[in-house]
């Protein structure tokens, strides 16, 4: 039925997407740090890498402290306690495929938790649903693989069909088609320990948007920072509490101190 869509309705979607790229403000990425550390140093250290496209980049509001990263970061470290080792890395225009090479041409340092926020360019360069998952699977596969990262956790894509930006037919159609990915995505992650996929509950209209329609504003990141920072916080607690309760699972023993589960070079597939 989607693809049925799409071919009745090709002429009119290429037609509106040509005339929103024309239209479309190019907003900044955020100013401001791109690493850094939330209290004090010398208690046990929880390290976090986000990375992503623009909407980690914080594109939509002037400052990194008003983008997801920001309330990220200060909602782990409400919750957790202790301190928090923070880096950045993202780019306007990211695929999910573009951001594995952009990691492997300067890779992070090693951290207990990576955060990826990538998916709408995946939908705007029509990669299918399967591909986008491959190319996520290659992606935590090298930061696991490497021991750039213990965990990874999967933002979920944005409810598209609520932009502003884009007309009828064209939102609600790249609005199915990220569903279809972000359901995809969330089957992904349940096959994996070393994998989870957040939720992130957002109401998304004119108001809470950035200026160009398109991008979130500075709500919608509170929304979704202060949302993964607990979804973050969740799985790094109950890690510490279950500490190899679970058979066949292992506990990852950081240099920072925290145990972030995983399995041992398998995944369990259900």
């Amino acid at each position: 039925m989607a693809n049925a869509r799409k071919i009745a309705y090709a002429p009119v979607l290429i037609a509106q997407a040509i005339a929103t790229r024309q239209r479309a403000l190019k907003l900044p990425e955020a100013a401001g740090e791109r690493q850094g550390t939330l209290g004090d140093a010398r208690l046990r250290t929880l390290r976090l890498l986000i990375a992503g496209d623009s909407s980690a980049a914080g594109v939509g509001v002037e400052h990194q402290e008003d983008a997801v990263v920001g309330h990220l970061v200060r909602t782990v470290h409400r919750l957790l306690g202790g301190s928090v080792a923070w880096s950045l890395r993202a780019r306007s225009g990211l695929t999910t495929k573009g951001l594995l090479h952009l990691l492997r041409l300067e890779p992070p340092d090693p951290t207990d938790v990576a955060i990826v926020i990538t998916g709408v360019n995946d939908v705007v360069c029509r990669v299918s649903a399967a591909r986008a998952v491959a190319h996520r699977a290659l992606l935590v596969d090298w930061l696991i693989g490497r021991g750039l990262a213990r965990h990874v956790v999967f933002a979920p894509l944005p409810p598209i069909h609520r932009f502003p930006l884009l007309p009828e037919p064209l939102r609600r159609v790249m609005g199915d088609d990220a569903a279809r990915h972000d359901l995809a995505l969330a089957r992904f992650a349940a096959t994996r320990d070393d994998v989870s996929h957040a939720e992130v509950v957002l109401d998304l209209h004119a108001g809470v948007m950035a200026s160009d329609g398109f991008h979130p504003g500075a709500p919608v990141y509170r929304a979704c920072g202060e949302q993964l920072g607990a979804h973050v916080a969740k799985t790094v607690a109950a890690t510490e509490l279950a500490r190899c309760a679970t058979a066949g699972r292992r506990e990852l023993a950081t240099p920072s101190g925290w145990a972030v589960a995983g399995l041992a070079h398998r995944s369990r597939r259900r």
